[in-house]
């Protein structure tokens, strides 16, 4: 720089106009190097609120600004380029952020390239078009990914039958199934709420839904839809579900090829056959599991643990696993996060019972003393879907009518980290499993 400035010297007369510039670009060389970078942290310690760091993740990929996800550093922390107006982001968000230099930003990067640590780098390259399976008209009680989603401040369109029997799903990069019943027997909410107006008018919508569309049985039009998103995932699509979105979906898959409804679902008797003709080639988690057809029994099957489990409320946690992060990418990045053991909730569907899973089903969170996993995932042709059992990481033992989980109260819930794990995931370039 000093002979820069002789240089310029020799070549202008104006000295004082001269030196002002020379000062103005040291100034500017020494922020740079001093201020190259932002990270935003995602330990215990460091960061004030979590939810909303992955939302200001999204919004530097919707402005087309490249992400370093850093992997098993500091809870999965966040690098990128510093700019004014990502800290205004930050100040304005509430979230916790760090200005580094660029050597600073090398130091770490060298760390996590090193073969011995457990730490790996994925490079956020685009937003991902999100897309949330629920009913227009969704019922007072909460879904955790549209709280989620909302309170991260990342956009997401609603869709449900009509767009995706109308082919509507390809447009998106990543789907959620709501709380839902995709086997048609509406939630089997039969036994508590036959009788309540909500339940009557949600019946009569999903019947015209069905009758809309050709279909005779509302079980029938559920089965398209769950083949539509099949076949979405099969062409490279990311599924998420949780709660009851998980068994009876697969539940629907497998049953294809006969009748699990019975009179009071849609007007004939149940297939008193229909266990052993279940296709368990035709689903993506469970296989040999027992059918729950009562319709006064509020489960779909055996596969849910919440009728058999017997773990106190204050003991009941899972554990997350720890992958490699340079091997197994992907479940990593899904089970970033500040802490390994979460607090359990409960919900429909609240846990999986594991001699119930595919071989090749990944568990990444579990409760091992219970037999119960908690967070699981798979492979389906080119895409990837993820199951998460329980309705709300932040309410127990939620229950239709109670008010709905204020965010601002739990803003660094591990438990609904890994549903913004799994939202920010397809920006990621897909890497599958290494075997």
């Amino acid at each position: 720089m000093i002979l820069i400035y002789r240089l310029v010297q020799t070549m202008f007369p104006f000295k004082k106009k001269i030196k002002q510039l020379f000062s103005l670009l040291i100034f500017l060389f020494i922020y740079q190097v001093q201020a190259a970078y932002m990270l935003i942290p995602m330990d215990e310690e460091s960061q004030k609120d979590h939810l909303k760091a992955y939302g200001i993740t999204f919004w530097l990929l919707e402005n087309d600004l490249e992400v370093e996800w850093l992997l098993n550093h500091r809870g999965g922390s966040f690098l990128f380029k510093h700019f004014p107006d990502i800290e205004n982001q930050c100040k304005i968000r509430g979230v916790s952020y760090e200005i580094i230099s660029d050597g600073h930003a090398n130091e770490i990067r060298t760390i996590i390239s090193h073969p011995e640590t457990n730490a790996d780098i994925a490079k956020l390259e685009k937003a991902p078009k999100i897309a949330v399976y629920s009913p227009k008209n969704k019922q007072p009680w909460d879904d955790a990914v549209t709280l989620a989603l909302s309170y991260a401040e990342i956009p997401y369109d609603i869709i449900y039958d009509d767009e995706i029997l109308t082919d509507l799903l390809p447009m998106y990069d990543w789907l959620h199934l709501h709380h839902e019943d995709f086997t048609g027997q509406y939630g089997k909410f039969y036994s508590a709420y036959k009788n309540a107006p909500w339940y009557k008018d949600q019946k009569k919508a999903f019947e015209t839904t069905a009758h809309n569309h050709g279909f005779e049985k509302v079980s029938k039009e559920k089965l398209q839809v769950a083949l539509k998103i099949k076949e979405y995932l099969a062409g490279g699509g990311f599924l998420f579900a949780m709660c009851s979105a998980t068994d009876s979906y697969d539940i629907a898959l497998a049953a294809q090829n006969t009748d699990i409804c019975g009179p009071m679902f849609d007007g004939d008797p149940a297939n008193p056959n229909a266990q052993n003709v279940l296709d368990y080639e035709e689903s993506l988690a469970f296989e040999n599991y027992k059918l729950l057809m009562n319709p006064n029994v509020y489960e779909f099957s055996t596969i849910d643990a919440t009728r058999t489990r017997k773990v106190p409320a204050p003991n009941d946690f899972f554990t997350l696993f720890e992958f490699s992060a340079k091997w197994d990418p992907v479940p990593t990045m899904l089970c970033q996060n500040h802490t390994r053991v979460v607090k359990g909730f409960m919900g429909q569907t609240t846990s999986f019972i594991k001699t119930y899973l595919k071989p090749d089903v990944l568990i990444m969170g579990e409760n091992k003393s219970a037999g119960e996993a908690k967070y699981i995932h798979g492979e389906l042709g080119k895409g990837m879907w993820t199951f998460y059992g329980g309705h709300d990481p932040e309410d127990y033992q939620h229950r239709i009518g109670d008010p709905k989980t204020e965010l601002e109260l739990h803003p660094n819930s591990p438990g609904y980290r890994l549903i913004l794990n799994n939202v920010l995931f397809p920006a990621a370039k897909k890497k599958k499993r290494k075997t």
